[in-house]
């Protein structure tokens, strides 16, 4: 028998490492339920099917999908109270069963890429009342525009329905749960802040106090995930971003009001995690507890970053004052006649005008 050749047993190799690789890297995924805008078509205005816009009613108004539907505001915001916590559970039956939703519908939400979050948050809550054909726009109407899509303006309103929730808890984690994992007595749980580098280290402080949950595994921010630019979530790059952690663990993603903790919610969905899960009540409700503290890693009370942002306000304002000082003196020498000059000149100068306070339009 014949030797093969070393570089000829390598590429026979490569080639069936390649061939299994599929099996191994993207077994337990779950790809389904993302849409492109082509699936869109196929499926909207068709029975059983609801295209659900979650923008503002604004934005709606502006143009969106032909057929989609709008809850009257933001998916973040219709279905979350005046804290963004989310609503009661009869309360968004009611709103949901108005819009003309019901459980034997599939339901596409989307947003854009700047509202991301929006269209995440609805999707979560849905799958929080139990509705199990949620599907989300990849690249929503960022994505549908540059196909060059039809867009229309026109409101659609569909009949109302029932709306009936079979609440998954597991999907949701509360502020008792979290403070059993921040003092170490429950444990085999991973966190994910899904906040800014900036917000997990303390220095962007937007509560009483700054920091992080003591044992959170890891700092992912939201927007790490998906093309800022597009709104496309990349298998490729959320399984490279996520790869550190255990699917098979419970997993829970926070952040400051619950909403970008929902991209990295969505993401977890797309790689197959068992049980991943949002802290509603994120570091709004949790930073700003005083009678009893939570315990907090990190720990800031003042807003670093706003103070280095006062900090070169006051810095340019003093280099402007300097100026002014110089620009005085030179007008003293100069003598009473160009003292004079100088006081005609300013004496039809709108105040307005000179203070910045807003003399002219401001640009959009």
């Amino acid at each position: 028998m014949k030797k093969q050749p070393a570089l000829l047993i390598q590429i026979s190799f490569l080639i069936c490492l390649a061939a299994l690789m599929p099996a191994y890297v993207f077994g337990g995924t779950n790809q389904d339920f993302l849409i492109a805008v082509d699936g869109i078509e196929r499926v909207s205005g068709k029975p059983g099917w609801i295209v659900l816009d979650c923008r503002s009613k604004k934005l709606y108004n502006a143009g969106h999908i032909p057929g989609a539907i709008n809850l009257g505001d933001s998916c973040r915001y219709a279905l979350r109270d005046g804290t963004e916590r989310i609503k009661k559970v009869s309360e968004m039956e009611a709103i949901l069963g108005n819009a003309g939703i019901d459980n034997a519908k599939h339901v596409v939400v989307y947003a854009d890429a700047k509202n991301l979050d929006h269209a995440t948050t609805g999707f979560w809550i849905l799958e929080y009342l139990g509705h199990d054909k949620v599907h989300f726009l990849n690249g929503g109407f960022d994505e549908w525009k540059k196909s060059g899509k039809l867009i229309d303006k026109k409101a659609r309103q569909i009949s109302p329905s029932t709306f009936k929730a079979k609440v998954n808890k597991s999907v949701i984690a509360g502020t008792n749960e979290m403070l059993g994992i921040a003092k170490g007595k429950i444990k085999n749980i991973q966190l994910i802040d899904s906040r800014s580098e900036k917000e997990y280290s303390g220095k962007d402080n937007r509560a009483l106090r700054g920091g992080r949950i003591p044992n959170t595994t890891v700092n992912i921010p939201h927007d790490k995930t998906y093309d800022k630019k597009t709104g496309i979530i990349s298998f490729g790059k959320v399984l490279s971003i996520y790869a550190t952690l255990d699917k098979d663990k419970r997993t829970i993603a926070y952040c400051q009001t619950g909403a970008r903790s929902t991209v990295t919610y969505l993401a977890m969905r797309l790689l197959g995690f068992k049980d991943p899960s949002v802290y509603d009540d994120s570091w709004v409700v949790y930073g700003n507890s005083i009678y009893p503290p939570y315990p907090i890693e990190n720990e800031q009370w003042v807003n670093l970053d706003v103070l280095g942002k006062m900090k070169k306000a006051i810095d340019t304002m003093a280099a402007e004052i300097g100026k002014l000082k110089k620009e005085n003196a030179r007008l003293k020498k100069g003598g009473v006649e160009q003292k004079a000059e100088v006081e005609e000149e300013e004496a039809w100068r709108n105040p307005l005008e000179e203070s910045g306070c807003g003399a002219e339009e401001d640009e959009e």
